[in-house]
């Protein structure tokens, strides 16, 4: 498989990370209200396509045509605990005065949203240089 093919699989995987992120940011702020199911973070789990061991041949190199890039292997809801709030005037509060919200941290869905725009954005700039040494290799061979 190509470098740009393997890139390409990593932006698939990085921009379907990116959904599953904006999705809780999203349900950050849901009210649970009595009786209700729960909202529980997602992550999305990738990994290669073709394991490493089978891309490496009893202690040979690394075979290029065995490697596959990367996939979505699924999304797992994360086990938390919801964010009980003191706020009684909320029509969703209960008797003793308390919303309950999904349990969701900001901060750290944040900083997981940071570090995969980085890594998509690194895709994407690997995309960006294999396609200028193709057509590198191209323009030398015109002119040789």
């Amino acid at each position: 498989m190509s470098p740009e093919r393997i890139s390409l699989t990593a932006l698939d995987v990085e921009w379907q990370r990116l959904e599953v992120i904006a999705q809780n940011l999203a349900n950050a702020d849901a009210v649970l209200g009595p009786g209700a199911q729960e909202y529980q973070p997602l992550r999305l789990v990738s990994g290669p396509k073709v394991s490493f061991d089978k891309a490496v041949h009893a202690g040979e190199t690394v075979n290029p045509d065995a490697l596959q890039g990367v996939q979505v292997l699924g999304v797992e809801a994360q086990n938390v605990t919801p964010r009980r709030v003191y706020e009684p005037g909320n029509p969703q509060a209960d008797a003793k005065g308390y919303v309950t919200y999904a349990g969701i941290d900001h901060a750290g869905e944040m900083t997981l949203l940071i570090r995969t725009s980085r890594a998509y954005e690194a895709n994407v700039a690997a995309l960006a240089a294999a396609r200028q040494m193709y057509a590198k290799a191209l323009d030398i061979g015109k002119h040789a």
